[in-house]
């Protein structure tokens, strides 16, 4: 039963990947060409639109591989392991990083919606913000729960 638990959790971590790898492919650009055509006297802003959503994919994505190699420490009997605390602490670094880096590129964002008269931008930004905040603020608190019960089972163990 443990197994098919993991494995529905690891196809929905495939399945999170792929909308966001088709967003990078086919919106972003699209995103960065609309933001030159609002202002075209500063054509480098396409680049910042650029750097901004991908450097942001980069923390996204290997949080996504931390969190797959989190269900096979599961998997493994490995789930009360340094491994694993290694895992949520790296996914929350990432959390923090996303929303780090799209909090910077929010004066971008405020550009083209202040623009465009369109304010959807900014919340679609800041629900990014709060959601990767969330996110790292649930790792660190199951990591701190799984460093303590390692700790206590390895007190035990010496105990016996």
């Amino acid at each position: 039963m443990k197994q098919v638990s993991t494995l529905f959790l690891k196809i929905a971590v495939v399945l999170i990947g792929i909308p966001v790898l088709a967003l990078c492919i086919f919106v972003v650009p699209e995103i960065a060409k609309f933001a030159v055509e609002l202002y075209p006297n500063m054509s480098y802003l396409k680049y910042l639109v650029f750097i901004d959503l991908y450097v942001g994919a980069i923390p996204f994505y290997f949080a996504l591989v931390q969190a797959f190699k989190l269900l096979i420490y599961i998997d493994k009997n490995k789930a009360f392991s340094e491994l694993s605390v290694r895992a949520l602490k790296n996914i929350k670094s990432c959390a923090i990083a996303i929303s780090t880096i799209i909090a910077l590129g929010m004066p971008i964002y405020y550009l083209i919606a202040e623009k465009d008269d369109a304010p959807g931008i900014i919340l679609i930004g800041l629900v990014i913000i709060f959601a990767s905040m969330v996110i790292a603020v649930f790792a660190a608190v199951l990591q701190r729960l799984l460093q303590e019960a390692i700790d206590i089972k390895s007190e035990n163990d010496l105990i016996v």
